[in-house]
Formats: structure tokens, C-alpha cells, sequence
């Protein structure tokens, strides 16, 4: 027997005795979709057709370095802002960043694979060589009305013989929930042999919006400030209305009842809907968030633009209860930082139940203890997200 047949023959032996892990094992993971999956132990190429969310989670597990393509842009963006004030100043923001993007620079160069509207680059899939490939439903290239291309996309990518991991976001529940990010996170972390740390960061980001719960759970209806999410869209704008509402059965509408306790102003269904000067005004909110909107939109656009004047007498304008949510482009599904989003429009409906929380303080803990970085980098990753408002107003 010549040496290299006795050296495999051993080392198989020792995998066989020891319960050792060898090279060319693989393990079977269930996921959301409830397919068996075989990946392999041993990964090196990862390909997330997502919106940074398994970005993210790797970053968390340091594997960051096994990311071979994206799956939307703007992990690889970096974005401008600006608008003129009606008396002529220019507000200008630079450097908005998919948190992603910040910590992982490198992003900037990576290949695309869901440019614009269309399917996924099989070609270029197929020539990146993924040891497993992970799909996240609600994210943007797979929003919620998409179940027929993610069935097709689930189908191609399974015939070319390459692992595919099925995540399942809000978008795609019959009613639009935080309760299965954590069972996404999980099953990440169970496919990267990170059980422990996927589960310590699970259950660190549900005590974060468990906590808001606890503080606004005994609001009486009658006390409940009435929000909305308004998005100051141009989109909107072009198309004769004066902003974008998201309904009842929404993700933006979950967190300002189910989480915060508050009521949406917006009694409608649906998302993205245009609405009107005249049905703003007689929504009258208490309290205004601003989300992503096809840009970033700060509480000065709303006070200063020259296209919202005929909002100025709106109780929340008013009273200065504007506040802008963070920076957060194809936040479909949401990602690892949506208890930033939960605890901004807390706040913003109950600052006396959050006296003793500062927002801008604790959001640096919160990258901290989401991400493992330092200080430095969390300010960093809250100026990415254009977070920087709750400095100087010191919220």
C-alpha cells in the first residue's frame, strides 16, 4: 500500500472513530420554506440575494470574507441627498451608506446580480461557483406579489445542482410581523455552524423591542397619539399627491401599533398609496415619521420645503413632532438595525415613557453589540444612516 492511500485511509479512519468533521461533509438545514437543503461544512463562497440582511449576519460571525456577489445595489452604493428650503438654502447630505456598506468597503466592487427589475444574472451565478446560496422572500428583487418569479428563480438555481437556503421576511406573512427575523437569523447561523452567537443576537434584538413593549403597553386607546408614516416621495409628488401612507396590513403600520402602542393615522390598507394635501390635513397626525422614500427626508424638508408650505399647519409640523427615521434604501424586509426604526418612532410618540433613554447614545450601543465594533465605528455607522439630527437635537 503506498503512502498517500494509507494517509486517506487513516484519516478516514480518525473522521470515522473521532466523529471529526472531514472536508467534503455537508450537513442538512431546513428552511423557511420547509425544504431539506444539504450545504457543505466547509464554505468559502457565499451569495445572499438579499438587501444586506445575511450581509450583516455574517459580518456579526466574521465571515464577511466569503461573500462573493450581491443581490441588490445598495449594499454597494454610497448616496446623496440634498433640497433647497424656501427661502433658497441648499441642505445637503453626502455618504448614506446600507450599514453594510460602511463596515465592509470592499462592497463597493462587488458584482450585482438583480440590477433594476430584472431576474437574477444566472449566468454570472453560475460563474461565481457558490458553495451555497441564500434567498431571502420580501427583500427587493423578491417583494411580496412575487411569488411566481421566486418560485421560478427557487427552481433555476436548484436545477443548476447549487445549495439554495430559503429566508422568509415580514413581507411574505399574511400579516407583516417581526416574530420570524429571529428564525432567519438562526437558521444563518445554523448553516455557518454559528448557532450560539446567532441565537445570542436573536434574543438581543427582540429585547430591544420587547422593552418598548413593556413601557407603552398600558396606553389607553384614548391616549394614543395618532402617527404616520409619511413618505415625502418625489414619485409622489410627480404623480399629483403630496406623499406616500402605508395601511394597515403593512410592516410601517406594525410598528407604529403592535410595537409602539400608538395608532396609524393612515386607516387604509396598502403600501406605497399617494395621498393628497387635503387628505393629510384631515388626518391631522400628532406625530410624523419620515422613512426612506425614494431618498432620504429629514424633519427640515417637511418644515423648509417650499413644496410643503401647504402642510405647515398640520398639528405635528406645529408642534415640531417631525422626526426622520434612519437611512435605510430597499429596507424591504427589514434588517438587523429595525429596532433603530421601533425605538425612534417610540420615542417620538412617547418621550415621557423614554426619559431615560437618549437615542443617539443608545444606538451606538446597539451597533455595538449588533456588529462587535468599536465606538468610533458606531458613530461612523450612524452618520451612514443619517442619524446625526438626534445629536444635535439631542434625542
Amino acid at each position: 500500500m503506498n503512502f498517500v492511500r494509507c494517509f486517506i485511509l487513516v484519516a478516514a479512519f480518525l473522521c470515522l472513530v473521532s466523529g471529526a468533521v472531514c472536508a467534503d461533509e455537508h450537513i442538512t438545514v431546513t428552511d423557511m420554506l420547509g425544504r431539506t437543503v444539504e450545504v457543505p461544512i466547509s464554505i468559502d463562497r457565499v451569495v445572499a440575494i438579499n438587501d444586506g440582511f445575511v450581509e450583516g449576519i455574517m459580518y456579526r460571525f466574521g465571515v464577511q470574507d466569503k461573500i462573493v456577489a450581491l443581490g441588490a445595489p445598495c449594499c454597494r452604493n454610497d448616496y446623496k441627498y440634498s433640497f433647497e428650503t424656501v427661502d433658497g438654502e441648499t441642505y445637503e447630505f453626502e455618504n448614506g451608506m446600507n450599514t453594510v456598506r460602511y463596515l465592509m468597503p470592499h462592497l463597493a466592487d462587488m458584482t450585482v446580480l438583480v440590477e433594476g427589475v430584472t431576474a437574477v444574472n444566472y449566468e454570472t451565478l453560475v460563474s461565481l461557483d457558490p458553495d451555497v446560496v441564500f434567498l431571502r422572500k420580501g427583500s427587493w428583487a423578491f417583494s411580496a406579489g412575487s411569488e411566481e418569479k421566486v418560485q421560478m428563480t427557487i427552481e433555476f438555481i436548484e436545477s443548476l445542482g447549487i445549495p439554495l437556503v430559503v429566508l422568509v421576511g415580514p413581507p411574505f406573512q399574511e400579516m407583516p410581523g417581526l416574530d420570524q427575523i429571529g428564525e432567519e437569523i438562526r437558521l444563518v447561523g445554523e448553516v455557518f455552524s454559528r448557532q450560539e452567537d446567532a441565537d445570542e443576537l436573536a434574543s438581543y434584538l427582540e429585547s430591544q423591542i420587547e422593552d418598548i413593549r413593556s413601557r407603552t403597553k398600558d396606553i389607553h386607546d384614548d391616549k394614543k397619539p395618532r402617527m404616520i408614516q409619511l413618505g415625502l416621495s418625489p414619485r409622489a409628488r410627480d404623480g399629483g399627491g403630496a406623499g406616500m401612507a402605508w395601511g394597515l396590513d403593512t410592516i410601517e403600520s406594525y410598528f407604529i401599533e403592535d410595537i409602539a402602542n400608538a395608532k396609524n393615522a393612515y386607516d387604509g390598507m396598502g403600501a406605497f398609496v399617494v395621498v393628497s394635501t387635503e387628505h393629510i390635513l384631515k388626518m391631522d397626525p400628532d406625530v410624523i415619521v419620515l422613512p426612506t422614500a425614494q431618498g432620504y427626508h429629514p424633519a427640515s424638508e417637511l418644515y423648509t420645503a417650499p413644496y410643503y408650505q401647504n402642510l405647515q399647519e398640520l398639528t405635528a409640523v406645529k408642534n415640531g413632532r417631525v422626526y426622520a427615521l434612519p437611512w435605510t434604501p430597499y429596507n424591504w424586509a427589514k434588517r438587523l438595525e429595525y429596532p433603530i426604526e421601533a425605538m425612534i418612532i417610540a420615542k417620538a410618540a412617547y418621550p415621557e415613557l423614554f426619559t431615560d433613554i437618549t437615542v443617539h447614545e443608545w444606538v451606538l450601543e446597539f451597533y455595538q453589540n449588533v456588529y462587535g465594533v468599536d465606538e468610533e465605528t458606531a458613530v461612523g455607522l450612524r452618520s451612514a444612516q443619517w442619524l446625526d439630527w438626534m445629536v444635535d437635537e439631542d434625542f
